[in-house]
């Protein structure tokens, strides 16, 4: 992974998902902020990717270059490697099919990528595949240690992705089922369940108390139900558009082969009499994830755009990425009898990606396409700031995508006002004659800040337009100066 992270460094790949450049930028507000702590963890995305960048992202080079995010990226997704091969030995007493199975997953280019950048996969492929080995652990001893490390794997994952809430109730019946004794069962049922739902609780006292609401990430601006709206896309409302095109956005990424030697090593598991047992469980859990995310595109506002189908765009297409856990899973099932069998398979599993090796780069694709136009007038701003903006000078922003400008330039974020800090803010929107005090204004036309700078410019203080970046894809990028102070008042 850490061949992979200096790669797509060097290539200037580490933030091209806009998503990856928010979860760094997050990071950095907890630390560097005009309101730094806690709070700056925003909404809708869960905490801990956040959290584990914040030893890194106080350094400011790391986080001007993306290393700060894409070095605990990496970590965490070697992690996951270390659980995916302990769990499939463990479940199939084989050391050529773990090996198997973890060169499947690690070696994936889409893998690669995911893991050489600051996206929250790496964590929940580390904290599934831990849940995976505990729970095939605890199947086999009923230890105590074995269900505390099952519990806190789930309260890991329910604090990295939502699909993570999703597996809680699944694994607590598993708990339940195989634990050893009623009394036992019962009270290490309760354990897990108190120690995995901190994550959830948290969350959601975290957005009680600093949002009001204790689902707005699910119902305020930010959430996915806001951004799409009432917009109809494929599979919303329709099961089987929805599972076409979560199909076809695995195919795209693993490749049909992949596809087909999970469900071929899976049902071959299931179906022996000698593995079925072991294999039950561990086929289940990771079958969950593919589950959930059928379930979001039917009816929680998640849509996936692939290029083979209408409207032949990208967009989610990695979340298709939940096939890989069972392909692996599927595939160390198969590579067990021998290392001709786990030789053939991985061939076999990697023979898209041999054969096209760009081709089911998709996480790559998806990441360049959605990102050119942003980055071309972020290189444009960056190119008038710094030739324009002197040192320790403030600028009242949207936080987005706008932040790699300031984190380009290595502009502190404390010199940034944006609607994440409050109160200042709120009283600069309220009256900008009184309260606005920046340097700068960077705005995109028709945003709030626009309507703040507009009514500045009738009474002051005066900004004036510096700079319009246009680029066709992007709403334009209006950078006005200040050149007078506010009049006094009468």
């Amino acid at each position: 992974m850490a061949c992979a992270a200096l790669y797509f460094y060097r290539s200037g790949m580490t933030l091209w998902y806009g998503d990856a450049e928010s979860h760094l930028n997050i990071a950095r507000r907890i630390v560097d902020s005009r309101t730094p702590g806690i709070s700056q963890l925003g909404t809708t995305w869960l905490p801990l990717p956040h959290l584990a960048m914040i030893p890194f992202v106080s350094h400011d080079d790391l986080w001007k270059t993306g290393l700060a995010g894409a070095i605990p990226s990496a970590l965490a997704m070697a992690l996951a490697g270390v659980f995916l091969f302990a769990a499939v030995r463990r479940i199939f007493s084989s050391a050529i099919g773990a090996t198997a199975a973890t060169t499947v997953f690690l070696l994936n280019p889409n893998t690669l990528y995911l893991g050489s950048i600051p996206m929250s996969e790496p964590y929940f492929y580390a904290a599934l595949f831990a849940l995976l080995y505990f729970t095939a652990r605890f199947g086999d001893t009923k230890g105590w240690g074995a269900l505390l490390g099952t519990a806190l794997a789930a309260f890991a994952a329910a604090l990295t992705r939502y699909e993570g809430w999703f597996l809680i109730p699944f694994v607590a019946i598993y708990v339940l089922v195989r634990g050893k004794g009623v009394s036992p069962r019962i009270f290490g049922t309760i354990l897990f369940c108190l120690i995995a739902a901190i994550g959830p609780a948290l969350w959601l006292g975290y957005n009680r108390w600093y949002f009001g609401d204790p689902l707005y990430f699910y119902r305020g601006p930010w959430s996915a139900a806001a951004i799409q709206g009432s917009a109809w896309y494929p599979g919303k409302g329709d099961w089987l558009v929805a599972v076409q095109y979560f199909f076809e956005a695995g195919k795209l990424l693993l490749g049909l082969p992949a596809l087909i030697l999970a469900a071929a090593g899976v049902v071959g598991a299931v179906a022996l009499r000698a593995t079925a047992r072991r294999a039950i469980w561990p086929a289940l859990l990771l079958a969950l994830p593919p589950l959930f995310y059928f379930w979001t595109i039917h009816s929680s506002s998640t849509p996936i755009f692939v290029p083979t189908l209408w409207p032949h765009s990208f967009y989610n297409t990695r979340y298709a990425m939940a096939f890989l856990p069972i392909v692996a899973l599927g595939v160390g099932a198969i590579a067990r009898f021998g290392r001709i069998p786990a030789a053939l398979a991985v061939l076999l599993a990697f023979s898209p990606v041999i054969l096209h090796p760009t081709a089911h780069s998709i996480t790559w694709q998806e990441s360049d396409v959605n990102s050119r136009a942003r980055r071309e007038w972020t290189s444009r701003a960056v190119a008038f700031l710094g030739r324009q903006m002197g040192p320790n000078e403030t600028v009242i922003t949207n936080f987005s995508d706008m932040t790699a400008i300031y984190r380009t330039l290595g502009i502190a974020l404390r010199l940034t006002l944006t609607g994440d800090n409050d109160a200042e803010f709120a009283m600069a929107l309220s009256n900008p004659r009184v309260f606005l005090h920046t340097d700068w204004a960077i705005v995109t036309g028709g945003d709030e800040i626009q309507s703040v700078i507009d009514r500045a410019r009738r009474f002051g203080p005066r900004y004036e337009l510096k700079e319009r970046v246009t680029v066709k894809g992007e709403p334009a990028l209006e950078i006005y100066k200040r050149v007078e102070d506010p009049p006094e008042l009468p």
